[in-house]
């Protein structure tokens, strides 16, 4: 059975607070692990919400802005401290590589993790396993900034009711999946088409065509909204998206559920971002909170 959830680890913008910790979100999906803008703090967020560090096997920076990757470098000793026994790659912005490099090594350890880079310098496919699928698009905020979707490739579905007018259950039903035919039944006859699950993971930007590109189908978007309606002028003029801008992207590109988060401080009641989003959006809407947790279902 397919495990798919996303632990928000801190939720922050530019200044954490007493209630809310600098940016980290760790996807789990069918065995990945995917670390996502690793702020100050990651570690001991990722030690509160049981996340271990040899679960990571991606990282995914989607700019340099230190609120985004100031955790990186324990999350990396971490990494190296355990053992994890497999490589983790990294992915970030190509024109901040050498940032990266610094805080890899921003201080002496025993370095034994293997890490390998993976520098993004366009948009589009950065990985293809067979079974998931890692996209990233172009973002719009001063300094060179990607989102990322995760696609899960289509499949089909099986319908037990047609499996029993065929006779086919238990072990046959794999074989059939396997071969696409048995005994004279096709895959087609006992089963529907069934989109795969997307995920999307868009940080500080303004509106611009990556953010609709990755929005579009998600079945979960985790999306910054830094600012009220009120505060659009500021929004504008530092690169970042009111909780009303992300919510009509969520209803333009059909998101199943909503995660807002990095949440300027300016603000002191939660519950004016769901207000605003939920005026145009009439999907799931989470607030984020350090440490909660959406599962991803089918």
């Amino acid at each position: 059975m397919s495990h798919r959830e996303l632990v928000v680890l801190g939720t922050a913008s530019q200044v954490p607070t007493r209630l809310r910790n600098h940016n980290g979100y760790f996807l789990s999906w069918d065995g990945e692990g995917i670390l996502f803008d690793p702020g100050d703090g990651t570690q001991r967020q990722m030690a509160h919400a049981g996340v271990a560090a040899s679960d990571i096997t991606r990282i995914c920076l989607t700019h340099f802005h230190g609120d985004h990757c100031l955790g990186l470098p324990g999350v990396i000793q971490h990494i190296s401290l355990d053992g994890s026994p497999h490589d983790v790659q990294a992915y970030f912005p190509a024109s901040g590589e050498v940032y990266f490099d610094r805080l890899r090594y921003a201080a002496p350890y025993y370095d034994t993790a293997t890490i390998t880079k993976c520098p993004v310098a366009s948009e589009g496919l950065l990985a293809d396993t067979g079974k998931v699928r890692l996209e990233a698009y172009r973002l719009d905020h001063g300094i060179e900034a990607y989102g990322y979707r995760i696609i899960e490739p289509d499949g089909r579905r099986m319908l037990p009711e047609r499996l029993r007018e065929h006779g086919i259950a238990g072990p046959d039903i794999a074989a059939l999946q396997r071969a696409g035919e048995l005994r004279g039944v096709r895959l087609e006859d006992v089963s529907e088409p069934r989109r795969g699950q997307r995920f999307a993971f868009v940080m500080d930007t303004r509106l611009c065509a990556g953010v609709r590109t990755l929005a579009e189908g998600a079945d979960v978007l985790v999306i910054e909204s830094t600012y009220l309606a009120e505060d659009e002028d500021l929004a504008v003029a530092h690169g970042h998206l009111t909780a009303g801008q992300a919510a009509r992207v969520a209803a333009e590109g059909g998101v199943h559920t909503l995660v807002l988060t990095h949440f300027s401080q300016r603000y002191d009641d939660p519950s004016r971002f769901r207000r605003e989003a939920e005026a145009v959006f009439d999907g799931e809407v989470v607030v984020a909170e350090d440490l909660t947790r959406v599962k991803i279902r089918g």
